[in-house]
């Protein structure tokens, strides 16, 4: 139903509460318990103080580029509150919050970040692909698994994310096109947080919005308040409920606003304004969220004390990922083929020569 009352032709939004935290929607409101919206609440505090520290790590030398994800929260967290153990996420590189949700540890992203192949292996993560660099090409993976859950007749949903600028990669044109001819049980949601690192998203596309490019494919597209948990959690849930039910792909516009910069390598000080980034601050997806549990009055923890706690273990996890045994040479090579080609025996050879050459001059 919501597919059709928030038509992306007609480039309406699906809002459910207002900056202030009151329900403006009480129509769409979601059945949640209070329970339920306090765990959510605490999952994006614990998603924004991670990156927080991960930005600080990097600063300091001691962990390699990072993508900040602040601001953006609202989006993972809701999608994260819909997966179940055995649907798949197939994120892009901004997606911390959904992962962690998933099962992934803050432990293993930090070990990814610090350039280790370890990171990449979700222990407690069950259908997790791994961070995807590539601007895109994860839509064509999650397409690829929607197809084969058809194919087996099981019974799992894919999630899959894309940034705005990633909306202009052939890419993403392609495997929105084979959603639609085969149906996929995938729910594709573009972060639309403004701006492809530099270039802002008026530049990126003359369409009236993101969502609204589903219409070509068809393919039901909505778009959405990114920063409002609570219409994230109706549009997800909704979409999980279609594609489970074999209707196929749909694509959600998240519309929200990256904090931060595009990676710990960017200064966003050089493409956007002051001005620009207070008008959105008024918009942050956990302020608004605190205000509607104030306005609820379901709240009664001390909050400095929660940050400090998981800043404790954050800080713990990170120490771990520090002290980790570097991977072995193999693993950079043995699991890209089931047989190794010539090229990649050739390129370990060269390699190993190249570390008896350094050791030899050390």
């Amino acid at each position: 139903m919501i597919f059709k009352t928030f038509n992306p032709l007609e480039d309406k939004t699906l809002r459910i509460i207002d900056n202030d935290g009151k329900i403006i929607n009480k129509e769409l409101f979601p059945d949640l318990d209070n329970e339920t919206v306090i765990k959510a609440y605490k999952s994006m505090l614990y998603a924004r103080t991670a990156d927080e520290m991960a930005i600080s790590y990097q600063r300091q030398g001691r962990m390699y580029t990072y993508p900040p994800n602040m601001g953006q929260e609202a989006i993972h967290i809701a999608s994260g509150l819909i997966m179940r153990e055995n649907d798949w996420l197939v994120p892009a590189f901004r997606e911390l919050g959904a992962m962690l949700a998933k099962g992934v540890s803050m432990k293993e992203i930090f070990i990814y970040y610090m350039g280790n192949e370890q990171g990449s292996n979700f222990k407690q993560a069950n259908h997790v692909l791994p961070i995807c660099v590539p601007i895109g090409s994860q839509f064509l993976h999650a397409t690829g698994i929607g197809y084969s859950i058809n194919y087996q007749k099981k019974d799992e949903v894919v999630f899959s994310f894309i940034g705005d600028g990633g909306t202009s990669e052939g890419d993403f044109s392609e495997a929105l096109n084979f959603a639609g001819v085969w149906k996929v049980p995938v729910i594709y949601i573009i972060q639309n947080n403004q701006y492809a690192i530099s270039v802002p998203v008026q530049n990126q596309t003359k369409s009236i919005n993101l969502a609204v490019k589903a219409v070509a494919f068809g393919l039901p597209g909505i778009k959405v308040d990114g920063n409002d948990f609570f219409a994230m959690y109706v549009a997800c849930k909704e979409a999980f409920e279609h594609a489970r039910a074999g209707e196929g792909a749909v694509l959600i516009e998240a519309l929200t606003y990256r904090k931060g910069a595009h990676t710990t390598s960017d200064d966003p000080t050089k493409y956007r304004t002051k001005e620009e980034e207070q008008e959105w601050d008024k918009t942050d997806p956990l302020i608004r969220m605190k205000r509607y549990i104030d306005n609820e009055g379901i709240w009664n923890e001390d909050e400095e004390k929660l940050i400090e706690n998981y800043k404790q273990e954050i800080d713990k996890q990170f120490t771990e990922a520090e002290n980790i045994t570097p991977y072995q040479l193999e693993d950079v090579f043995e699991y890209m083929y089931d047989e190794m080609p010539d090229i990649l025996r050739k390129q370990k050879a060269e390699y190993k020569q190249f570390q008896s050459w350094k050791e030899k001059r050390i």
